[in-house]
């Protein structure tokens, strides 16, 4: 009889606990979400940013905001307009930068600039441009899109551009029109 008794014991527990078992079930979509890599982002406000190399200061960044992107590539957004000044070995001011929008790619050391962009140099001479890449690692920029040049004397019309970070010199690939001015 206590045998019996037992075994019935046994066997509602065994019962009880496989009902309970089929009752616990997760939606799939919602645990899946739970252990869902949650992709950072951070932001700052009215940044200023120096940028040096080999222990000499070679441009100095301001902007009123920044995202820091942590996904599968770092990358750091500018989307309300940013400047830059480009500084020479003795701490001089020899070209300066202005766009209303940058992608900076962390792992490439690029920065992609987007519109409104103007680069001008200590001689006068202003680039305008929607689109332009920024090269870090060789200071240069570069643009395959439509680019206006103004200097002291004329107004150059292209498609393509290279340049030095200092803007001292330029090369536009395809020039498409250009404009001498001249003093009466």
């Amino acid at each position: 009889m206590k045998h019996t008794i037992l075994v019935i014991r046994l066997i509602f527990v065994i019962i009880l606990s496989s009902i309970y078992l089929m009752s616990c079930e997760n939606d799939e979509k919602k645990v899946n979400a739970f252990f869902e890599k949650k992709l950072g982002v951070d932001k700052i406000l009215n940044v200023t940013s120096y940028m040096s190399q080999k222990g000499k200061m070679k441009a100095k960044l301001t902007a009123p905001i920044m995202l820091r992107f942590q996904d599968t590539s770092s990358r750091i957004e500018l989307p309300k307009t940013l400047h830059i000044d480009f500084y020479d070995s003795i701490m001089h001011i020899e070209s300066k930068l202005d766009a209303l929008f940058a992608r900076y790619y962390e792992n490439d050391n690029k920065v992609f600039l987007q519109d409104s962009i103007r680069v001008y140099n200590i001689k006068g001479d202003t680039l305008f441009c929607k689109e332009l890449w920024w090269d870090q690692r060789l200071q240069k920029f570069f643009t395959e899109k439509a680019v206006r040049i103004h200097t002291p004397d004329m107004i150059m019309y292209g498609q393509g551009l290279s340049a030095p970070q200092n803007f001292k010199t330029f090369e536009i690939y395809k020039v498409t029109n250009s404009v001498i001015r001249v003093e009466n």
